[in-house]
């Protein structure tokens, strides 16, 4: 039945409308009412969904569509990753005004596409319909080896707190977008960063395999807030060290003040990196890069409530979440 509907969803769906078989997990893709999935033995299933919408996520006169595509699927594989586990294969509820379902949607698939190829992650089903602004739905089914999982809630004091990568990349990436002037290039690691997130599933798998982390999670709302969030999982505080904080934060020419990368590394939100904490005892086997990706200790758990920075002059300072929060 060749109606406007189903040629949209042959298209989001390309060559690939039915698969078979156990690839990924999958008994059954997309083309029947719902796919089938069945998990490894020695594995759980993990799952989650994460919402990506125009106006409050992306810009649709700013963000190329392309990475619209690969971030509304990476930002949620960002979870799988967080845990320890291996996303397998996503849904996608996708609604978009019918003047898009052109170039803009051609481009959207690209991107899509592409990070669904690197992750692996296989779409194998979703759903569409019509609505006047672009809203995105991603779910993502992920497996984890069986009491390997890494939770937020197992921190304790003394562990020490570490991060991957470069903190507030993303949130300048941000800005140099708004404020571009001509057509935008991911050409910078910012600029990139923001556009085009990686989550990071081998850190994360190697972290649990090794059993070296005692809590996780990944940074997409701003170290101050996720931190915070660990924290009251893990029923701890932390205190963060400022000269530490110094080798991971953002640099860039644009931000040569230092209290402006502090406030970009503690609040920037979209970097997707690791946070997770380590027992003073494994330390010795982490690190300083993994794969290329920095790592750095930026802190200790504590048994006190409340994230404190400690300072250069010695003198200590509490730290506000003041991270992404939608509803603030």
């Amino acid at each position: 039945m060749n109606t406007p509907e189903n040629r949209l969803i042959q298209k989001i769906l390309g060559k690939s409308s039915r698969t078979n078989g156990l690839r990924n997990g999958l008994r059954l893709g997309v083309g029947d009412d719902a796919a089938l999935f069945v998990s490894r033995s020695g594995c759980e299933t993990i799952l989650t969904c994460d919402w990506f919408l125009e106006g409050t996520h992306f810009l649709r006169d700013r963000h190329p569509a392309g990475s619209v595509g690969w971030k509304s699927l990476a930002r949620a594989v960002s979870d799988i990753a967080a845990m320890g586990g291996i996303p397998r294969c996503f849904l996608l509820s996708l609604a978009i005004p019918s003047e898009l379902t052109g170039r803009w949607l051609d481009e959207f698939l690209k991107g899509l596409r592409r990070v669904s190829r690197k992750l692996p992650c296989p779409l194998v089903g979703g759903d569409t319909t019509r609505q006047n602004r672009v809203l995105i739905n991603v779910t993502v089914i992920g497996e984890v080896r069986s009491g390997q999982a890494l939770l937020r809630s197992g921190a304790r004091a003394g562990d020490i707190i570490y991060v991957s990568g470069r903190l507030g990349e993303a949130e300048l990436g941000l800005s140099m977008l708004r404020s571009a002037k001509a057509k935008i290039r991911a050409t910078n690691p910012p600029l990139r960063k923001h556009l085009y997130p990686e989550p990071r599933i081998g850190l994360g798998q190697w972290l649990a395999d090794r059993r070296l982390a005692t809590a996780a999670m990944d940074l997409s709302d701003g170290l101050s807030t996720d931190l915070a969030r660990l924290c009251a999982a893990s029923n701890v505080g932390a205190t963060i060290d400022e000269s530490n904080l110094d080798s991971t934060a953002v640099r860039h020419s644009s931000v040569p003040n230092w209290n402006k990368r502090l406030a970009l590394a503690l609040n920037g939100g979209d970097d997707y990196e690791l946070l997770f904490t380590v027992p003073p005892g494994k330390v010795r086997g982490i690190p300083s890069r993994y794969r290329g990706l920095k790592l750095t200790a930026i802190g200790q758990v504590t048994r006190g409530k409340g994230l404190t920075l400690s300072q250069r002059d010695g003198s200590t300072a509490a730290v506000t979440p003041r991270g992404w929060d939608p509803f603030a």
